[in-house]
This record gives C-alpha cells, structure tokens and sequence, in this order.
C-alpha cells in the first residue's frame, strides 16, 4: 500500500530534492554511493527499478495515482508518495513534469572498468561531454545499436542527471558504464581493445575499413561538443575515423555522429 501525502507546504525538507537540491548537491562527489538521482515519468522509473535501483521517495500528480503511476506504486511498497495537482507540482519543481511523476533513488558503487567492459567487444568512450541532453542521447543510440558498455572521462555531465536520464528513456540503466579515472585508456588496451578516435581530420579511415570494422575488441572515442577529441588522445588512439559529408556540412552534432559510429561498428545486424 503506497503512503500517500498531500503536499502542504513547499519548504518541508523532505521536498529539497525536488525543489531545491541541484544536480552536483545530489550526486555526492566526496561520496557517490550516497548520491541520490530523480528519475522522470514511469516508464524510466520502472526501468531503474528493473535494474536494482533502490527507490527514496516519489513525486507524483493526483490524476497519475490511479493511472499512467499506478503500476509504479505497486512495486515501490510504502516508501513516501508526496503528491498534488499539476500546477502545483510545476510551481514546486520549477519544471512541467513529464508523465507526471519522479522518483528519487539512490545511486550504486561506481563499477571497475574491467567490471564494465570484461565481456564487451564494442564499448563507447566519451571524452569530455558536458551537455545532459547529448549524453541521454548517445547511451540511447549505444544501447540501441550495438554497444556493450560506455566509459566517460570525469569531466563528462553525469549518465544519472534527470535530464541525461530522461533523454536516455532509461537506457542508462539498461547498458553498463563507468567514470574512467586516470589511466584509462591504458586499462582499456590492457583488456584487448584497439582504440578509434571520432575527429575532423584529413588522414582518416572510412567506417567500413575491414581494419576497423573487423576488430576483435573495439572502442569508439567521441569528443567534446565544439572543440572534439582533444589532440592528445587522437595521438594515442590506434586509429582516427571520420564520417564523410556532403553539402559543405562540416560536422554533425556528438550525439548524431555516435548513432552514425554504432550503426556501422555495433554489435548490431548488418
């Protein structure tokens, strides 16, 4: 039996992470695996949950409780289901929220890099990705389309922001990752993978070369936006791949590109 509150008062503390809580507050750096995420609309929160995510509370709007959220409330037990109308809500959280309902969950111990990629043959590296909306998209189109794991650097947006989440559809719940530390890319060749850097350049491969698209174990490095792959890591990288354009087009967006990569290298049906 869901325990079901009516919203009263906007500065209750037990609101903060969904009115006042930023994303960093939430993540917990000194301490990840005491961060919290907020998972949005029932379909992302039931894959969350599918995948072990422990649920802390949830925010849902009154007309969801016995429609499009029931089944969500059915599987979280009596864990706290603070609720109001639609207006209410978007008042509170200072966004429309989407299917109506978020869920609050605890995050899990960050796995190794051989956790993550010791039975993959294709993983996704992503150097640098700041915005939420390109990381969703790229674990999406990598969950899609062939990939077995997604490696980022520190300094990409986090996997398990709302909004990351949201883009995703839950992929990022459904695809293993991890935050690479340092050494990285060395625990990558240690474990068999040869490296493909995404970049603008002149000396590339094709997609199709049989020296890339018969690789045993392959790990596709994407960039930051603007700027790509810093020239370092095109350096260190066994190959340097470009996606060929026509009408003066000079680049795609990081998260076009990764759909383009995975399509042709994945683990996908040809």
């Amino acid at each position: 039996m869901s325990n079901i509150i009516e919203i009263t008062d906007f500065s209750a503390p037990e609101l903060d992470v969904y009115a006042r809580f930023s994303e960093v507050q939430l993540l917990n750096r000194e301490y990840p695996e005491k961060g919290i995420f907020i998972a949005e609309s029932p379909k992302v929160i039931e894959r969350a949950l599918d995948a072990g995510y422990e649920p802390v509370s949830c925010l849902i709007e009154k007309k969801h409780i016995d429609g499009e959220g029931k089944c969500i409330l059915d599987k979280i037990g009596d864990i706290p289901v603070y609720t109001s109308e639609f207006d209410v809500l978007t008042q509170l959280t200072g966004f429309k929220l989407t299917r109506g309902m978020l869920c609050a969950m605890k995050r899990k111990r960050l796995p190794e890099i051989t956790e993550v990629c010791e039975n993959a043959t294709r993983i996704a590296v992503l150097e640098d990705v700041m915005n939420p909306t390109n990381v969703g998209a790229i674990f999406r189109s990598a969950a899609a389309l062939g990939m077995d794991a997604v490696l980022l650097t520190p300094a990409c947006s986090n996997p398990l922001y709302r909004r990351a989440v949201r883009v995703s559809m839950g992929t990022v719940f459904q695809i293993p990752w991890t935050i690479m530390g340092e050494n990285g890319y060395e625990k990558i060749r240690k474990l068999g993978f040869k490296t493909a850097a995404m970049a603008l350049k002149d000396d590339t491969l094709s997609l199709r070369d049989p020296m890339i698209s018969e690789c045993k174990k392959l790990a596709i490095v994407l960039g930051t936006e603007g700027d790509g792959l810093s020239a370092e890591t095109i350096a260190d990288c066994d190959f340097t791949v470009k996606i060929p354009m026509t009408h003066g087009v000079d680049s795609l967006n990081v998260a076009a590109a990764s759909a383009v990569a995975f399509y042709e290298l994945g683990n996908n049906e040809k």
